[in-house]
Protein backbone atom coordinates (compact mmCIF):
# COMPACT_ATOMS: atom_id res chain seq x y z
CA UNK A 1 0.00 0.00 0.00
CA UNK A 2 1.16 3.80 -0.81
CA UNK A 3 1.66 6.70 1.49
CA UNK A 4 -0.89 8.67 -0.81
CA UNK A 5 -3.65 5.81 -0.02
CA UNK A 6 -3.12 7.29 3.96
CA UNK A 7 -6.05 9.56 5.30
CA UNK A 8 -4.00 12.64 5.66
CA UNK A 9 -3.47 15.63 4.27
CA UNK A 10 -2.36 16.06 0.81
CA UNK A 11 0.15 18.49 1.57
CA UNK A 12 1.44 15.89 4.53
CA UNK A 13 1.61 13.41 1.76
CA UNK A 14 3.60 14.92 -0.46
CA UNK A 15 6.19 15.81 2.35
CA UNK A 16 6.10 11.79 3.31
CA UNK A 17 7.05 11.48 -0.34
CA UNK A 18 9.46 13.97 -0.85
CA UNK A 19 11.35 12.92 2.45
CA UNK A 20 11.87 9.52 0.82
CA UNK A 21 8.90 7.72 2.88
CA UNK A 22 6.70 6.61 -0.59
CA UNK A 23 5.24 3.19 0.86
CA UNK A 24 3.81 2.23 4.30
CA UNK A 25 6.48 -0.38 4.35
CA UNK A 26 8.88 2.09 4.33
CA UNK A 27 7.47 3.72 7.41
CA UNK A 28 7.20 0.07 9.19
CA UNK A 29 10.55 0.24 10.96
CA UNK A 30 10.91 4.46 11.48
CA UNK A 31 10.62 5.51 15.04
CA UNK A 32 8.35 8.47 15.71
CA UNK A 33 11.82 10.38 16.82
CA UNK A 34 13.53 9.53 13.57
CA UNK A 35 10.22 10.58 11.25
CA UNK A 36 9.87 14.10 13.72
CA UNK A 37 13.10 14.76 12.66
CA UNK A 38 13.34 14.12 8.33
CA UNK A 39 9.86 15.33 8.56
CA UNK A 40 10.95 18.50 10.45
CA UNK A 41 7.33 18.08 12.82
CA UNK A 42 7.20 17.59 16.31
CA UNK A 43 7.20 14.04 17.74
CA UNK A 44 3.47 14.03 18.43
CA UNK A 45 2.34 14.49 15.05
CA UNK A 46 4.75 12.26 13.66
CA UNK A 47 3.01 9.60 16.12
CA UNK A 48 -0.06 10.12 15.04
CA UNK A 49 1.06 9.43 11.49
CA UNK A 50 2.88 6.26 12.42
CA UNK A 51 -0.76 5.18 14.29
CA UNK A 52 -2.75 5.69 10.66
CA UNK A 53 -0.25 4.31 8.29
CA UNK A 54 0.09 1.37 11.03
CA UNK A 55 -4.09 0.93 10.96
CA UNK A 56 -4.29 0.85 6.97
CA UNK A 57 -1.02 -1.24 6.91
CA UNK A 58 -2.50 -4.18 8.26
CA UNK A 59 -6.07 -3.16 6.74
CA UNK A 60 -4.64 -3.33 3.43
CA UNK A 61 -2.40 -6.46 4.00
CA UNK A 62 -4.95 -8.89 5.79
CA UNK A 63 -5.07 -11.26 2.81
CA UNK A 64 -2.87 -10.24 0.25
CA UNK A 65 -0.04 -12.58 0.86
CA UNK A 66 -2.41 -15.52 1.07
CA UNK A 67 -4.10 -14.45 -2.37
CA UNK A 68 -0.75 -14.32 -3.68
CA UNK A 69 0.62 -17.77 -3.32
CA UNK A 70 2.03 -19.53 -6.21
CA UNK A 71 4.10 -23.09 -5.90
CA UNK A 72 7.20 -23.79 -7.26
CA UNK A 73 6.45 -26.34 -10.01
CA UNK A 74 4.01 -22.98 -11.47
CA UNK A 75 7.57 -20.76 -10.96
CA UNK A 76 9.61 -23.09 -13.40
CA UNK A 77 6.96 -23.07 -16.07
CA UNK A 78 6.49 -19.56 -15.96
CA UNK A 79 10.69 -19.20 -16.23
CA UNK A 80 10.50 -21.66 -19.61
CA UNK A 81 7.81 -19.86 -21.05
CA UNK A 82 9.13 -16.16 -19.86
CA UNK A 83 9.04 -13.70 -22.99
CA UNK A 84 11.97 -11.86 -23.92
CA UNK A 85 13.50 -9.30 -25.84
CA UNK A 86 15.91 -9.46 -28.37
CA UNK A 87 18.91 -6.86 -28.38
CA UNK A 88 19.09 -7.94 -32.05
CA UNK A 89 22.92 -9.32 -31.24
CA UNK A 90 22.55 -12.83 -31.57
CA UNK A 91 25.57 -13.28 -29.31
CA UNK A 92 24.57 -10.85 -26.75
CA UNK A 93 20.75 -13.12 -26.98
CA UNK A 94 22.33 -15.87 -26.13
CA UNK A 95 24.41 -15.09 -22.95
CA UNK A 96 21.16 -13.78 -21.21
CA UNK A 97 19.23 -17.01 -22.49
CA UNK A 98 17.61 -16.04 -25.62
CA UNK A 99 17.19 -11.94 -24.72
CA UNK A 100 16.15 -8.89 -22.37
CA UNK A 101 13.59 -11.77 -19.41
CA UNK A 102 10.35 -9.88 -18.64
CA UNK A 103 9.71 -10.15 -14.87
CA UNK A 104 12.60 -9.47 -14.37
CA UNK A 105 15.00 -6.18 -13.24
CA UNK A 106 18.59 -6.37 -15.58
CA UNK A 107 20.61 -3.60 -15.21
CA UNK A 108 23.27 -2.44 -17.42
CA UNK A 109 26.12 -0.27 -16.80
CA UNK A 110 29.21 0.43 -18.34
CA UNK A 111 31.97 3.74 -19.03
CA UNK A 112 30.69 6.45 -21.28
CA UNK A 113 30.45 5.82 -24.93
CA UNK A 114 29.84 1.95 -24.65
CA UNK A 115 26.70 1.51 -26.04
CA UNK A 116 24.10 2.04 -22.91
CA UNK A 117 21.88 4.39 -24.97
CA UNK A 118 22.13 2.69 -28.51
CA UNK A 119 20.69 -0.42 -26.09
CA UNK A 120 18.08 1.25 -24.69
CA UNK A 121 16.59 2.54 -28.14
CA UNK A 122 16.99 -0.78 -29.50
CA UNK A 123 14.85 -2.74 -27.23
CA UNK A 124 12.83 -0.08 -26.84
CA UNK A 125 11.97 -0.37 -30.99
CA UNK A 126 12.52 -3.89 -30.64
CA UNK A 127 9.83 -4.98 -27.82
CA UNK A 128 7.65 -3.36 -30.64
CA UNK A 129 8.12 -6.36 -32.97
CA UNK A 130 4.69 -7.74 -33.41
CA UNK A 131 4.19 -11.17 -32.32
CA UNK A 132 3.85 -13.92 -35.76
CA UNK A 133 7.30 -12.46 -36.17
CA UNK A 134 8.73 -13.98 -32.61
CA UNK A 135 8.20 -10.47 -30.78
CA UNK A 136 5.91 -9.55 -28.16
CA UNK A 137 4.07 -6.87 -30.01
CA UNK A 138 4.44 -4.64 -26.73
CA UNK A 139 5.06 -1.14 -26.38
CA UNK A 140 7.77 0.61 -24.27
CA UNK A 141 8.52 3.23 -21.66
CA UNK A 142 12.08 5.19 -21.42
CA UNK A 143 12.52 7.45 -18.81
CA UNK A 144 15.48 9.79 -20.04
CA UNK A 145 17.40 11.45 -16.84
CA UNK A 146 20.49 12.80 -18.97
CA UNK A 147 18.95 14.12 -21.95
CA UNK A 148 21.04 11.20 -23.94
CA UNK A 149 17.81 10.11 -25.85
CA UNK A 150 18.04 10.96 -30.06
CA UNK A 151 14.86 11.06 -32.01
CA UNK A 152 16.57 10.80 -35.08
CA UNK A 153 18.88 7.78 -33.78
CA UNK A 154 15.87 6.19 -32.73
CA UNK A 155 14.30 6.76 -36.16
CA UNK A 156 17.24 4.75 -37.78
CA UNK A 157 16.81 1.81 -35.87
CA UNK A 158 13.47 1.77 -36.16
CA UNK A 159 13.46 1.76 -39.99
CA UNK A 160 16.28 -1.07 -39.98
CA UNK A 161 13.89 -3.08 -37.46
CA UNK A 162 11.73 -2.80 -40.34
CA UNK A 163 13.74 -3.68 -43.08
CA UNK A 164 15.07 -6.59 -41.11
CA UNK A 165 11.31 -8.17 -40.41
CA UNK A 166 10.08 -7.57 -43.54
CA UNK A 167 12.78 -8.08 -45.91
CA UNK A 168 13.81 -6.98 -49.31
CA UNK A 169 13.41 -10.37 -51.19
CA UNK A 170 10.92 -10.23 -54.45
CA UNK A 171 8.26 -9.91 -52.09
CA UNK A 172 8.72 -7.64 -49.76
CA UNK A 173 5.99 -5.36 -51.59
CA UNK A 174 3.69 -7.57 -50.47
CA UNK A 175 4.44 -8.33 -47.06
CA UNK A 176 4.96 -4.57 -46.84
CA UNK A 177 1.05 -4.11 -47.66
CA UNK A 178 -0.14 -7.25 -45.27
CA UNK A 179 1.39 -5.17 -42.26
CA UNK A 180 0.19 -1.91 -42.39
CA UNK A 181 1.02 -1.17 -39.02
CA UNK A 182 4.65 -2.11 -39.40
CA UNK A 183 5.91 0.89 -40.10
CA UNK A 184 9.10 3.10 -38.48
CA UNK A 185 6.55 5.68 -37.92
CA UNK A 186 4.23 3.53 -35.73
CA UNK A 187 7.42 2.31 -33.69
CA UNK A 188 8.31 5.34 -32.56
CA UNK A 189 4.77 6.36 -31.74
CA UNK A 190 4.56 3.27 -29.68
CA UNK A 191 7.73 4.35 -27.37
CA UNK A 192 6.77 6.70 -24.30
CA UNK A 193 9.05 9.30 -23.53
CA UNK A 194 9.55 11.09 -20.35
CA UNK A 195 12.81 13.50 -19.64
CA UNK A 196 13.12 13.98 -15.75
CA UNK A 197 15.62 17.15 -14.80
CA UNK A 198 15.67 16.44 -10.79
CA UNK A 199 16.01 12.94 -8.50
CA UNK A 200 12.30 14.61 -7.26
CA UNK A 201 10.68 14.06 -10.70
CA UNK A 202 12.82 10.94 -11.26
CA UNK A 203 10.73 9.20 -8.07
CA UNK A 204 7.60 10.91 -8.90
CA UNK A 205 7.35 9.32 -12.48
CA UNK A 206 8.84 5.76 -10.68
CA UNK A 207 5.43 5.90 -8.38
CA UNK A 208 2.97 7.18 -11.69
CA UNK A 209 4.19 4.19 -13.45
CA UNK A 210 2.20 1.89 -11.81
CA UNK A 211 -0.86 3.82 -12.37
CA UNK A 212 0.26 4.71 -15.61
CA UNK A 213 1.16 0.98 -17.29
CA UNK A 214 -2.25 -0.27 -16.01
CA UNK A 215 -3.93 2.52 -18.07
CA UNK A 216 -1.59 1.36 -21.21
CA UNK A 217 -1.64 -2.54 -20.61
CA UNK A 218 0.36 -3.28 -23.81
CA UNK A 219 3.52 -1.28 -22.10
CA UNK A 220 6.47 -4.31 -21.95
CA UNK A 221 9.45 -2.95 -21.59
CA UNK A 222 10.19 0.33 -18.98
CA UNK A 223 13.78 1.75 -19.69
CA UNK A 224 15.19 4.22 -17.68
CA UNK A 225 18.28 5.84 -18.77
CA UNK A 226 20.34 6.33 -16.35
CA UNK A 227 18.78 5.24 -12.80
CA UNK A 228 21.89 7.05 -11.56
CA UNK A 229 22.40 10.19 -12.89
CA UNK A 230 20.68 12.46 -10.05
CA UNK A 231 21.79 10.75 -7.11
CA UNK A 232 25.15 11.65 -8.13
CA UNK A 233 24.63 15.20 -8.36
CA UNK A 234 24.99 17.48 -5.22
CA UNK A 235 23.62 14.93 -2.70
CA UNK A 236 24.81 15.86 0.87
CA UNK A 237 22.83 13.70 3.00
CA UNK A 238 23.76 9.99 2.11
CA UNK A 239 21.17 8.49 4.77
CA UNK A 240 18.46 10.28 2.62
CA UNK A 241 19.89 9.09 -0.57
CA UNK A 242 20.49 5.10 0.77
CA UNK A 243 16.45 5.30 1.55
CA UNK A 244 15.26 7.62 -1.72
CA UNK A 245 16.92 4.81 -3.83
CA UNK A 246 16.10 1.82 -1.91
CA UNK A 247 12.13 2.96 -2.01
CA UNK A 248 12.30 3.39 -5.44
CA UNK A 249 14.36 0.45 -6.26
CA UNK A 250 11.06 -1.40 -4.40
CA UNK A 251 8.80 0.46 -6.77
CA UNK A 252 10.76 -0.55 -10.05
CA UNK A 253 11.14 -4.41 -8.75
CA UNK A 254 7.19 -4.78 -8.34
CA UNK A 255 6.49 -3.52 -12.03
CA UNK A 256 7.71 -6.87 -13.72
CA UNK A 257 5.78 -9.37 -11.91
CA UNK A 258 2.79 -7.65 -11.36
CA UNK A 259 2.59 -6.31 -15.31
CA UNK A 260 4.71 -9.37 -17.23
CA UNK A 261 7.41 -6.99 -18.16
CA UNK A 262 11.23 -6.07 -18.68
CA UNK A 263 12.93 -3.44 -16.20
CA UNK A 264 16.09 -1.80 -18.05
CA UNK A 265 17.87 -0.30 -15.72
CA UNK A 266 21.64 1.62 -17.21
CA UNK A 267 24.24 2.38 -14.34
CA UNK A 268 27.05 4.40 -14.42
CA UNK A 269 30.60 3.55 -13.53
CA UNK A 270 32.73 5.09 -10.34
CA UNK A 271 35.82 4.43 -9.10
CA UNK A 272 36.49 1.94 -6.03
CA UNK A 273 39.26 1.23 -4.07
CA UNK A 274 39.81 -1.86 -2.96
CA UNK A 275 43.22 -4.62 -2.19
CA UNK A 276 45.47 -1.23 -2.74
CA UNK A 277 44.68 0.15 -5.84
CA UNK A 278 41.30 1.97 -7.74
CA UNK A 279 39.31 -0.34 -9.88
CA UNK A 280 36.26 1.10 -11.67
CA UNK A 281 33.14 -0.34 -10.51
CA UNK A 282 29.13 0.48 -11.10
CA UNK A 283 27.64 3.40 -9.20
CA UNK A 284 25.57 4.03 -6.25
CA UNK A 285 27.46 0.75 -4.31
CA UNK A 286 27.05 -2.59 -3.34
CA UNK A 287 23.41 -2.75 -1.63
CA UNK A 288 22.45 -1.26 -5.02
CA UNK A 289 23.26 -4.33 -7.44
CA UNK A 290 20.25 -6.34 -4.86
CA UNK A 291 17.90 -4.52 -6.89
CA UNK A 292 18.00 -6.05 -10.11
CA UNK A 293 17.79 -9.60 -11.19
CA UNK A 294 20.48 -9.94 -13.21
CA UNK A 295 23.80 -7.11 -13.70
CA UNK A 296 25.12 -6.84 -17.32
CA UNK A 297 28.52 -4.75 -17.40
CA UNK A 298 29.38 -3.25 -20.73
CA UNK A 299 33.38 -2.78 -21.05
CA UNK A 300 36.18 -2.37 -24.36
CA UNK A 301 37.88 -4.71 -25.41
CA UNK A 302 40.45 -4.83 -28.03
CA UNK A 303 38.17 -1.94 -30.00
CA UNK A 304 35.24 -4.25 -29.27
CA UNK A 305 32.46 -3.67 -27.40
CA UNK A 306 31.56 -6.86 -24.77
CA UNK A 307 28.66 -7.81 -23.12
CA UNK A 308 29.62 -9.37 -19.56
CA UNK A 309 26.48 -11.33 -17.33
CA UNK A 310 27.96 -9.88 -13.44
CA UNK A 311 25.13 -11.01 -11.73
CA UNK A 312 22.12 -13.65 -12.79
CA UNK A 313 20.55 -16.27 -11.00
CA UNK A 314 20.07 -18.32 -13.50
CA UNK A 315 22.47 -17.67 -16.36
CA UNK A 316 26.73 -18.20 -16.28
CA UNK A 317 29.12 -15.74 -16.15
CA UNK A 318 29.87 -15.17 -19.63
CA UNK A 319 30.44 -12.69 -22.43
CA UNK A 320 29.91 -11.69 -25.67
CA UNK A 321 30.89 -9.46 -28.75
CA UNK A 322 28.35 -7.08 -30.26
CA UNK A 323 28.77 -3.58 -32.40
CA UNK A 324 26.65 -0.64 -32.59
CA UNK A 325 26.15 -0.21 -36.29
CA UNK A 326 24.10 2.28 -38.62
CA UNK A 327 21.18 -0.25 -37.76
CA UNK A 328 21.77 -0.28 -34.35
CA UNK A 329 22.83 -3.63 -32.06
CA UNK A 330 24.10 -6.08 -34.14
CA UNK A 331 26.55 -9.45 -33.82
CA UNK A 332 30.19 -8.43 -34.04
CA UNK A 333 32.23 -8.35 -37.45
CA UNK A 334 34.45 -11.20 -35.89
CA UNK A 335 31.30 -13.30 -34.61
CA UNK A 336 32.85 -14.94 -31.05
CA UNK A 337 32.26 -14.83 -27.92
CA UNK A 338 34.28 -16.16 -24.39
CA UNK A 339 32.74 -18.27 -21.97
CA UNK A 340 34.27 -17.07 -18.69
CA UNK A 341 33.19 -19.29 -15.60
CA UNK A 342 33.31 -18.09 -12.14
Amino acid sequence: MEIDTLPISASMRGKLISTGYISLASLSSISPSQLAQDFRVRESEAVEILKVASVNGRVGNSDGFVAGAQTAWDMLREEEFASRITTSCKEFDHILGGGISCKEVTEIGGVPGIGKTQIGIQLAVNVQIPVDYGGLGGKAIYIDTEGSFMVERALQIAEACVEDLLGKGTAWKEFRASQPKLSAKNLLGDIFYFRVCSYTEQIALVNYLEKFISEHKEVKAVIVDSVTFHFRQDFQDMTLRTRLLGNMALKLMQLPKKFNLAVVLKNQVTTKYSDGSFRLTLALGDSWSHSCTNRVILYWESNERCAYIDKSPCHQSASALSAVTSKGIRSSTSNCSRIKLM
